[in-house]
């Protein structure tokens, strides 16, 4: 399983609950939702993971979805548990998840970097022991107040602002096989040109 040329784990962040289901901070699980509603992937409980997990096929190649089970900032024991029964180096994960510096509608794939204040990719790089793993950003866009951003991001987004999240979640859902392949390049320029 140890084919590090492409993403062998995504990893939707999220928190568990229905109350939680359309607030901004589940924006990772939307994305892991629309791409096993498209692959016909069922997503299922598996406590060794603590987590929704689930499987699917692309380009011959075997590839895990996962929404874990934990609130967000715990979120790294599910992806280490995981990463570490199938051997999947942190180079060959994806992390989904919202964002605050990017505009809603807005989407973005890096490598690497910091945690920017966010809890989830903080705990996650905690627990694989580094930083160099993939992200794939949504914006979210920003309250305008740091004192407000525990509130803004536990609440679901405006209409026109969800609208233009469901769009970017569309669009990033074309680069599955690219990203998959490990055709990381390709997938960048797709996603971050404008059409």
């Amino acid at each position: 399983m140890a084919n590090n040329s492409g993403i062998q784990l995504f990893v939707g962040l999220g928190n568990p609950g229905a109350q939680y289901v359309s607030t901004r901070h589940n924006a990772g699980f939307w994305w892991i939702d629309r791409i096993a509603s498209e692959t016909a992937c069922r997503l299922s409980n598996e406590s060794k993971f603590f987590g929704d997990t689930g499987r699917f096929k692309s380009a011959d190649r075997e590839t895990w979805l996962l929404k874990p089970a934990t609130f967000m900032n715990k979120s790294g024991r599910a992806v280490a548990a995981l990463a570490n029964f199938y051997k999947i180096p942190a180079e060959a994960i994806l992390v989904i998840h919202d964002e605050l510096d990017l505009p809603a509608g807005s989407i973005k794939l890096k490598k690497g970097g910091g945690h920017g204040g966010h809890n989830g990719l903080k705990d996650i790089a905690a627990c694989l022991g580094t930083n160099d793993f993939w992200r794939l950003r949504i914006g979210i866009d920003h309250p305008g107040d740091r004192n407000a951003v525990v509130n803004y991001v536990l609440n679901p987004p405006l209409r026109d602002e969800q609208k233009l999240i469901d769009e970017a979640i569309g669009k990033s859902t074309t680069i599955l096989s690219s990203l998959v392949e490990g055709r990381m390049e390709e997938a960048m320029l797709k996603l971050h040109t404008k059409v």
